[in-house]
């Protein structure tokens, strides 16, 4: 999966002394961008807070990463009577061939911290079971 697929675009607004020592700091070379600056203060911020993070991984059983389903996949469920929960921390996604009936069929729940990817028609049929 391309880096582009695997990132979410966000916005904030930042007061604009916050701002102007960012663009500071970028025009002194410590960062190539305030993207970079961004990326890296969140990463930092995650980093002090991991264990905390990895506590409730392990408490709320969620996948950490991904989790892709193919059609195949929740055909195989569907034709065992099986169906599946989404619990995922960074990106759950759905194949594009994927029917709101047969999603409907094997997935129990969705419950993403993160992004989930799936057809517009997918993700409304979903959304009652989505927390």
């Amino acid at each position: 999966m391309a880096e582009v697929d695997r990132s979410e675009k966000i916005t904030i607004n930042v007061g604009l002394v916050d701002l102007g020592q960012i663009d500071l700091l970028v025009d002194e070379g410590f960062y190539a961008n305030r993207t970079d600056f961004i990326r890296t203060a969140i990463r930092r911020q995650l980093e002090t807070r991991s264990a905390a993070v990895d506590k409730t991984v392990a408490r709320r059983t969620l996948v950490l990463g991904t989790e892709h389903h193919t059609r195949g996949q929740l055909e195989e469920l569907r034709a065992a009577g099986r169906m599946v929960e989404l619990r995922v921390l960074g990106l759950a996604s759905l194949a594009d061939d994927v029917s709101p009936e047969l999603a409907l069929a094997t997935i129990a729940s969705v419950e993403v911290l993160g992004a989930f990817r799936a057809p517009p028609a997918v993700k409304a049929a979903l959304a009652p079971r989505t927390v």
